[in-house]
């Protein structure tokens, strides 16, 4: 059996344990959801709206910056951001693979290289690490000093910390050597066309050319030594980094809100953290199962009522699906019909 089916499997029993021992909590959380204050919910479709616009910022801008998408429309960019958070959400993967794939796919049309697509996401992903990682620093100090601090926050928050720190530096180790890169390029797509090649039989055997291979990796060196020559490159996406930080957690910030729950934005910045790595090494959409039950866990584990703390992140991740599925199926399915299904192999 593969991995993912195992994971799939652990994360059905650990969501079905959840709800057979708070099953009391659970109901309780229901009847709370009828007293949802409608006017303060509705400000949660802006504020998604800001949060995925933000998302499609930090890649832009970089691209932007690069000489890239210069006759592409802003309203067509946020389009491609859409229909990027839609997929993101919507198909089941692991962390943001299809999402990662079907936007590379995306901005194919618009003239944008795979290695430099890559990169740009790759940006992405560190300018918000790195805020991120800024905002709970500062959450666990505002924490300590209200008091509200204890050892589950501590524990997590750091093993938060190192995560971060150790994702940041072998991205860097790994892109700052063009010969390891080189070596890497070779073993990856040795790897690939021998596992094709024994799942389609001997039928494919080169999925991958060396050469192209090489190629891709070659040009994120060269990106990422144009980012090291040149650090303002990173200024708008590091502010587009910091607004989609901000937004993220207000969605859940409000929802708590809407329910007569006034929750520390400090604790929501934790918990946030926490779910949204535990929901990266999930299979199911966008992480669903695994992030409300960290989610949950963690919240009351912060001296958050198990009722509002099941009921808030329920309400939040509700309408944040019916949100992505308002704002990007149409998008979607417009894009499908007029390209044909993309393909989410490397193409390389």
């Amino acid at each position: 059996m593969s991995f993912r089916f195992w994971a799939s499997i652990i994360t059905v029993v650990l969501v079905a344990l959840v709800i057979f021992l708070g099953w009391d909590k659970i109901v309780q959380a229901w009847n709370l959801l009828g007293s949802v204050n409608i006017w303060i919910l509705l400000l949660m479709i802006p504020i998604q709206f800001i949060s995925y616009f933000a998302t499609g910022g930090m890649i832009f801008s970089y691209l932007r910056s690069k000489g890239d998408l210069k006759g592409a429309k802003q309203s067509q960019m946020t389009r491609v951001a859409l229909e990027f958070n839609f997929v993101n959400h919507v198909f089941p993967t692991t962390g943001d693979a299809i999402g990662f794939s079907y936007l590379c796919w995306s901005l194919k049309r618009f003239g944008v290289s795979l290695g430099r697509a890559t990169m740009a996401q790759m940006v992405r992903f560190a300018a918000a690490f790195i805020v991120f990682l800024g905002f709970l620093v500062l959450s666990v100090f505002l924490l300590i000093l209200d008091q509200k601090i204890n050892r589950t926050i501590i524990f997590m928050s750091a093993l938060l910390l190192l995560l971060i720190i150790v994702i940041i530096a072998l991205f860097a180790y790994a892109m700052s050597n063009h010969r390891r890169l080189i070596k890497f390029s070779g073993w990856i797509t040795k790897l690939i066309n021998k596992v094709v090649c024994k799942i389609t039989r001997g039928k494919k055997s080169k999925c991958l050319k060396p050469e192209k291979v090489e190629a891709f990796f070659t040009e994120m060196h060269h990106d990422y030594l144009a980012i090291l020559a040149d650090k303002k490159i990173l200024k708008k996406p590091f502010i587009w980094a910091l607004v989609f930080n901000v937004f993220d957690v207000m969605l859940l910030f409000v929802a708590f809100w809407a329910l007569g729950f006034i929750v520390s934005p400090a604790i929501l910045f934790v918990a946030f953290g926490v779910a949204a790595v535990a929901s990266a090494l999930a299979v199911t959409p966008g992480g669903t199962g695994v992030y409300e039950a960290v989610m949950i866990t963690f919240l009351i584990s912060a001296g958050v009522p198990a009722e509002a703390a099941i009921a808030g992140t329920l309400l939040a991740r509700v309408v944040l699906l019916l949100g992505t599925i308002a704002s990007g199926y149409v998008f979607y399915q417009l894009t499908i019909n007029k390209y044909g299904k993309p393909n989410t192999s490397t193409n390389i």
